[in-house]
């Protein structure tokens, strides 16, 4: 750590590193925003997806399509307890898998023999999730796969009326769905089939106005690997052509096996954002990331992999890494053959509630800025403190405007340390100041923006001692 003798109020200036503050190009830039429903998801960045279903009973992780009802042999379920464990984590709603690539249904569907009414279960599994949800506050939404291994008319024409009636079951008999979720996943030997996706949309933004349509969809991007791994800079005003769900589904999974590469992070569009970028599209749009990965190596439950379960630890710092950098997460948490989240899944959720409270649990300043008159904010917290933390957040429904910043710690006797540099801040941005000396105050400097910047919040949290 190196002590800078600097005094802020001569040398600590934001010069915007050369970059025109406010141009046509910048205007350009400022005037794509997020609609109503991506700021309310915005507000409720951490949500648990539920991989339940055939493969839960048969032990897969891609189906062979071959199944019946029959091999569906889990005796009950405990969606409340589900619930249970993700109020406990933290996380503000639960997706879960109602039709996996196998096509077994776990609703009551009229298209489909195929599904959990005609199983020994016999029981609707989306809408006992869906009310376990309403009864503890939670969000509920839904994932169903357009690739569907057992329908016989898949690949043909006629398939898209049969998926856009599942989809319609789903959307109008289960309460309100706050995100709908798509992967373009295709088995290498599936048919050639065209999805049709603008007719898919158009069904969810009819019924389901106030949802979300993420990954194969408009509002929510893939954040472009399963390994919990963010870009430096996540940002959220992109090329509109990233929306365009062919390009998602040709980077989708086409093969079960391709499970590990799919954690593996991909540097080749390491960029979406930035000015060099945007300068090249003519359409732009809101677009955040979404974090998916799993709390086990696979995404439905094995037994072998009970010893594997991340630890509290590792989720909490996918959590500082995705929902503090301006994504959401969502947290792959796969029940049992018993229809229960396992012992080990519940202990790591619920220490990770504790770790990710923790965060503002001890308040030393919060403040609301609002539009930065200058390029610089200091605090005196008028003593020394050991900090544990700092949140930032942008204001954006004034878009995302802070590209660069440095945060500075003052510990006394006119001694700064520089504690972080950083990119974008965009929806949250949470800065770990734990491993710094104790400080008697702080200093944020913003050294490029897109017009002035707008803070709506900004606090320190100092550690427990």
């Amino acid at each position: 750590m190196t002590l800078s003798q600097i005094r802020p109020q001569e040398n600590w200036t934001a010069g915007n590193n050369g970059f025109p503050l406010m141009d046509d190009e910048v205007r350009r830039y400022l005037a794509v925003v997020p609609a109503q429903r991506q700021l309310r998801h915005a507000a409720n960045p951490f949500y648990l997806f539920l991989h339940f279903g055939m493969n839960t009973a048969t032990g897969r992780e891609w189906g062979k399509g071959d199944e019946t009802p029959a091999d569906f042999t889990v005796p009950s379920v405990h969606p409340d307890q589900w619930a249970r464990a993700a109020k406990a984590a933290g996380a503000a709603g639960m997706i879960l898998t109602c039709k996996h690539h196998d096509g077994f249904c776990l609703w009551d569907t009229k298209l489909t023999d195929f599904s959990v009414m005609h199983s020994p279960l016999r029981q609707d599994v989306v809408r006992l999730t869906a009310h376990a949800c309403a009864k503890s506050g939670l969000n509920f939404g839904v994932y169903l796969s357009p690739w569907d291994m057992h329908e016989p008319s898949y690949g043909k024409p006629g398939y898209n009326d049969y998926f856009c009636g599942q989809l319609e079951e789903l959307l109008t008999g289960y309460g309100d769905i706050f995100e709908v979720w798509f992967d373009g996943a295709k088995g290498e030997t599936a048919p050639d089939f065209t999805y049709d996706w603008d007719r898919y949309y158009q069904l969810v933004r009819r019924l389901q106005p106030g949802a979300n349509i993420a990954v194969c969809g408009p509002d929510v991007r893939w954040v472009g690997n399963e390994a919990g791994k963010t870009r430096e800079s996540e940002f959220s005003v992109v090329p509109l052509s990233l929306t365009r769900a062919e390009t998602i589904q040709d980077r989708s999974q086409h093969s079960e096996t391709q499970g590990e590469a799919m954690k593996q992070i991909r540097s080749g569009q390491e960029d979406l954002g930035s000015r060099q970028v945007l300068a090249k599209s003519a359409q732009l749009c809101w677009y955040p990331a979404e974090v998916d990965v799993s709390i086990r190596p696979g995404w439905f439950y094995h037994p072998e992999e009970d010893g594997s379960v991340k630890t509290p630890e590792e989720l909490f710092n996918i959590y500082l890494s995705s929902v503090g950098s301006n994504c959401s997460l969502l947290l792959n948490v796969p029940p049992d053959p018993q229809g229960k989240i396992g012992p080990a899944d519940t202990a790591a959720l619920e220490e990770l509630g504790k770790m990710i409270r923790e965060l503002t649990a001890r308040p030393l300043l919060e403040e609301c800025p609002g539009q930065l008159g200058r390029g610089c904010l200091e605090w005196e917290f008028g003593r020394k403190i050991q900090l544990r933390s700092c949140l930032l957040e942008e204001d954006v429904t004034q878009s995302q405007r802070v590209e660069a910043f440095d945060l500075y710690l003052h510990v006394g006797g006119g001694a700064y340390i520089h504690a972080y540099s950083g990119t974008v801040v965009g929806v949250r941005k949470w800065i770990p100041l734990d491993s710094f000396p104790p400080a008697c105050g702080a200093l944020l400097a913003v050294r490029q923006s897109r017009g002035a910047p707008c803070l709506s919040r900004i606090g320190f949290y100092s550690k427990r001692t």
